[in-house]
């Protein structure tokens, strides 16, 4: 096609383009052809439909833009120090232009005399304002026309702003595009009655408008337009391959509750299910009974109950003549996974079997000639789990345990230890995910929420201290410590940074031997440069309660369970994120006694911290705390989100745009309902675009 043609052409042959800036292109910002270029938007405007007098700037007008004549040019100075003056005047007053590079072009090129647009910042040097390196733009029936409007802003760097790929240089390399392309070079990619419902611009004018809107109004059309269709696309996408997930992958049918299940239910259950607990264990029920393969996540804030659901979920896969296992990312986790699930099924006739990268030699092959005959019937472990010489006869049921820790590939491949059907997937974590998170990351997953914690759980105390306080911080300490109790003090640096004024691991630890001398007192020390063996016998010892202080950095953030631990000191607070102080609170308060969790900083805190701490100290809710830290941070930068592959949208915004995702994922859900496979002729467009499209919209979350 003539319009693929054109998008398709390569960067370079784009006039004023050529080689070396082809290749600026192709390197800094991975633009390789026309259609690259045209769908790489910027990402702020300047407002160029305001004028400014020259009277009226001063050293706290922001950037300005002025109309007026260019009056005088002068350089002054020699080789690196030469400088361009212009004088610039209005009818109410004169400013200074000034440039310190590429003197000589300008003089050639600008005209003494001529009207002339000029915006920048202002600068005060000495008590004189001036207005450097300007943008100018003559004042011709086009010129005005351009300089009256929203002027784009497209991401650069220093290596293209060098090659003249500046602000300016930018818009006038798209100006060249928009010269070519035509209305048929933009098909339309959405059906009319979408378009129609919600009132959109067609594509070539929501694509034309956000690269250069001549009013607000056209800009907000084109971007609630093109934002639209990005997360409307996905959406689609990740519901097609849950529908066709269900329709094709036939999973191992469960029909059996068991007598080890209602056993332990009746008999061993050490508390009463919450009703979030009892809610999911009947949608996973559900699922692994229904014939199709349960593909489920469970979120669950820390401590809410998920272990035990996870068991339940296994005893039904005994229950019904199959294997099962839990991953989990570290040792300690998994040791503790083992100890816990071991100590709730003994006496009802299940096998819980053990397999990380410490289990070696004779003990290993046993181990693995056990499970391979089926007398194991829980395996739990490390990613030791996925390694070839690990045979499952018989898996009914994987589980993994924070799961955005591992990669797709180690998740990939314990799925596919079951032949020839899949093993059913439960994927639990404790780091909540707001909804419209998941509805992207997991969106061709089915969703189950604990959101409930259990009775007779005592909200942790949260209190936030700077150096002033810290005397008293220590007294508290003592106080605990003389209870029997245990505390975890959490540093952001293992070594003192020259750049960065902050309390570290070392200093602090020798800090706290002052307070806290042995042996009176014993302190354990954990970071991730120590080597796993010496940081699971330091964690070993505060968790058999040889330490009463374990002082380390967040490599205890997610695996270690103290029960005894009923304080939480984090220093430097305005260092770590929301997610990451959440998970580092969840260590304490899993027992009986009242716990404490003390947010030490800084006196001088910016206005983005204080509202961390306000958040932190305002609520015990990981849902409320994962909602404040995706408006606060974005998306991009949330804890899991890295890991999962999170795309990386071009306009949309999962923080701001919520509403737009909740009314993208409804239209694509009812269309799919109606047409599962597009093919009716008023889904034309969407069925062209998938397939032509549709590859981009990959499912880096699926799990099976």
């Amino acid at each position: 096609m003539e319009q693929e043609a054109l998008l398709n052409s390569p960067i370079e042959y784009l006039k004023g383009v050529g080689p070396t800036k082809g290749d600026l292109f192709k390197k800094e910002l991975g633009i390789f052809t026309f259609g690259d270029l045209l769908m790489s938007f910027p990402f702020r405007y300047v407002d160029k439909t305001q004028f400014h007098k020259i009277k009226d700037l001063n050293e706290d007008s922001e950037a300005v833009q002025i109309r007026g004549t260019l009056r005088r040019l002068e350089t002054f100075g020699e080789g690196r120090k030469k400088r361009l003056v212009g004088r610039f005047r209005d009818d109410t007053g004169v400013i200074e232009l000034v440039w310190f590079k590429g003197a000589n072009w300008l003089q050639k090129s600008l005209q003494i005399g001529s009207e002339y647009v000029a915006y920048g910042k202002i600068n005060n040097f000495k008590g004189k304002i001036s207005l450097p390196h300007p943008e100018m733009e003559l004042i011709t029936d086009a010129g005005i026309k351009k300089a009256t409007s929203f002027a784009p802003v497209y991401p650069s760097t220093e290596k293209l702003n060098l090659k003249g790929l500046d602000a300016k240089g930018r818009r006038k390399v798209m100006e060249v595009l928009f010269t070519k392309i035509k209305k048929t070079d933009i098909p339309e990619n959405l059906p009319n009655y979408i378009i129609e419902r919600f009132n959109f611009p067609s594509r070539f004018e929501a694509v034309s408008h956000i690269h250069f809107p001549q009013t607000a109004k056209q800009l907000e059309r084109a971007q609630k337009r093109l934002k639209f269709e990005e997360l409307f696309f996905l959406q689609l996408r990740l519901l097609q391959i849950r529908g066709h997930r269900k329709a094709t992958v036939k999973g191992i049918p469960f029909p059996a509750i068991g007598k080890k299940f209602l056993t332990f239910f009746h008999e061993k259950l050490p508390f009463e299910l919450t009703g979030a607990q009892k809610r999911v264990i009947k949608e996973i029920r559900h699922d692994m009974g229904a014939g199709g393969q349960l593909n489920r996540l469970l979120q669950g804030d820390v401590g809410s109950g998920k272990t035990i659901v996870g068991l339940m979920c296994m005893l039904i896969a005994i229950d019904n003549g199959y294997q099962a296992c839990l991953m989990a990312p570290t040792e300690i986790l998994a040791q503790q996974h083992y100890a816990g699930i071991s100590e709730y099924v003994e006496g009802l006739g299940v096998e819980v079997g053990f397999l990380s990268g410490s289990v070696k030699g004779k003990k290993r092959a046993a181990l693995l000639e056990r499970l391979s005959k089926g007398e194991i019937d829980i395996l739990i472990g490390t990613h030791a789990l996925i390694e070839d010489w690990v045979v499952f006869p018989k898996l009914g049921l994987a589980i993994t345990d924070e799961q955005h820790r591992f990669g797709v590939k180690h998740r990939a491949k314990l799925w596919q230890k079951s032949k020839p059907s899949p093993p059913h997937i439960l994927v639990m974590t404790a780091t909540p995910i707001p909804r419209t998170l998941a509805m992207t990351l997991y969106g061709d997953l089915e969703v189950s929420v604990i959101d409930e914690l259990p009775p007779g759980r005592k909200e942790i105390k949260t209190i936030h201290r700077n150096e002033g306080h810290r005397l008293r911080i220590i007294g508290f300490m003592k106080e605990e410590i003389a209870k029997g109790r245990q505390v975890y003090i959490v540093f952001p640096l293992i070594q003192e940074s020259e750049k960065l004024d902050l309390q570290n691991l070392e200093t602090g630890y020798e800090l706290l031997l002052r307070d806290f001398p042995m042996p009176d007192y014993q302190i354990s020390v954990v970071h991730g440069k120590m080597k796993p063996k010496d940081k699971d016998f330091e964690m070993q010892r505060f968790i058999d309660g040889e330490t009463q202080i374990m002082v380390a950095t967040t490599v205890i953030e997610v695996g270690v369970n103290v029960p005894n631990a009923s304080v939480m000191i984090i220093e430097n607070t305005e260092r770590f994120g929301l997610s990451q102080l959440h998970q580092l609170r969840g260590r304490v308060g899993r027992g009986a006694e009242q716990s404490f969790c003390i947010l030490m900083t800084g006196y001088k805190l910016s206005a983005e911290a204080r509202s961390r701490i306000q958040t932190m100290t305002g609520t015990n809710d990981g849902f409320k705390i994962a909602e404040a830290d995706l408006q606060l941070r974005g998306a991009g930068n949330m804890e899991g989100t890295q890991q999962s592959g999170v795309i990386n949208f071009k306009l949309a915004d999962l923080s701001k745009d919520q509403r737009i995702l909740q009314i993208a994922r409804e239209v694509a859900a009812r269309i799919l309902d109606q047409d599962p496979k597009l093919e009716k002729e008023i889904n034309y467009r969407l069925n062209r675009y998938m397939k032509t499209h549709g590859k981009k919209y990959k499912a880096w979350s699926r799990i099976s």
